[in-house]
């Protein structure tokens, strides 16, 4: 059975870690895998997470199943984060693990609504988004969206990509904190763009997975928001491992907006058959503890304010290296954990091997790595070969 089977490739980025953690040299600094980190260098447990977890030590009473649909409570609770005012019945969703497992059960909603249909992505994008599309016989059609070398985001290329789409097609949008650019749509862009899939008919695809990492909770949001108000339908797979940082419990949503109520319960009805053949059950812990912080006043004033000093965080740090090198001000403009360096291979090696400084091969950093303290070494290792040219 296996013989037809051939090596696949070792992830590159597990590969940095065992790099990375064998590094006896001090000051090393890893800004390739993509987790917060605070100011120790560690990605710690909110606050008002392991006081939730406290609450259900306490009154948990069964470790019985979820539905496929999973806690609805926990989704429904989301919604207010995630559309600001209440989207009505036109807007359902279900429990997912993880970002990931939301955006593999819309690219399978859409697949069973359109088979074989073609799914706009900008590049670059994250890596996983086109295996996942790939994966479920979704046509992946790639266009240009950001320029690594001038660091520029390429809205007319994304406007003619749509311009070029009808009904039919769909957009694969980042809502927020871009990843790996982190270069987002301003507000007028987002309201050109929600005008032009609503004149082409072509349904966006929302990838919301570091809400409150950039300009903060409800600027964050905004972008999604307008494609709401203003189109018949959208697809949008939340996150919750990075803004609760919640990692590894896996917490997630895909919601839908549909034409209708009626129409919203049947394309539920086809998340929840979809979500039982993949997994059947989401994981609970997880869901739970962000149910359990937005169920409680106190503590949901405690996340925001956590939250609050995360995003202040990584900002301080994309100010400090605006200031330290002039030429990577841009830097400062962009939003969320990580940008994409227009490095060569050889650079990116020279940094490790000479440097102790480690990122993904793309040039993709992660500000989260690094302490406003560490900027300055970071910029004089850049320098060192020969970087910014």
């Amino acid at each position: 059975m296996f013989e037809t089977l051939t090596e696949q490739p070792a992830d590159a980025l597990l590969a940095l870690i065992g790099l990375f953690r064998d590094d006896p040299r001090q000051g090393k600094l890893d800004l390739g895998v993509g987790v917060y980190r605070d100011d120790t260098g560690a990605t710690p447990i909110m606050k008002a997470v392991k006081a939730a977890e406290g609450v259900l030590l306490e009154t948990r009473t069964t470790k019985s199943y979820l539905g496929p649909e999973g806690d609805l409570v926990f989704v429904d609770l989301l919604k207010p984060i995630v559309f600001g005012a209440d989207p009505g019945e036109r807007v359902v969703g279900v429990q997912t693990p993880g970002g990931t497992g939301a955006l593999r059960l819309g690219a399978e909603l859409l697949a069973a609504a359109r088979p074989g249909a073609r799914v706009l992505v900008g590049t670059p994008t994250w890596p996983n988004h086109a295996p996942i599309i790939r994966a479920t016989g979704l046509e992946l059609a790639l266009h240009p969206f950001f320029d690594v070398a001038t660091q520029r985001l390429d809205f007319a290329a994304l406007t003619v990509a749509v311009g070029a789409a009808g009904p039919g097609d769909v957009v694969l949008l980042h809502g927020c904190c871009h990843n790996p650019a982190g270069a987002d749509l301003d507000d007028a862009e987002w309201d050109e763009l929600a005008e032009l899939l609503a004149a082409r008919g072509v349904t966006p695809f929302v990838d919301l997975a570091y809400q409150g990492l950039g300009r903060g909770l409800e600027a964050d949001a905004r972008g999604t928001r307008r494609l709401v108000e203003r189109l018949p339908e959208v697809l949008i797979a939340y996150s919750c491992d990075k803004n609760f940082g919640l990692y590894r419990e896996r917490v997630g949503a895909l919601y839908a907006l549909a034409a209708d109520a009626a129409a919203a319960e049947t394309v539920k009805s086809n998340m929840a058959a979809l979500a039982r053949v993949n997994w059947s059950m989401p994981p609970d812990h997880g869901a739970a503890i962000v149910r359990t912080v937005l169920e409680d006043g106190e503590l949901t004033a405690l996340w925001r304010a956590e939250l609050l000093e995360m995003g202040d965080r990584v900002r301080a740090v994309r100010a400090a290296i605006a200031a330290a090198e002039p030429r990577l001000a841009v830097l400062a403009r962009q939003q969320g954990m990580f940008s994409t360096l227009p490095l060569t291979p050889e650079q990116i090696r020279r940094l490790r091997t000479d440097h102790a400084v480690y990122m993904a091969g793309s040039g993709r950093i992660n500000l989260a790595g690094l302490r406003v303290g560490d900027v300055p070494a970071f910029v004089e290792a850049l320098a060192a070969v020969g970087f910014p040219g």
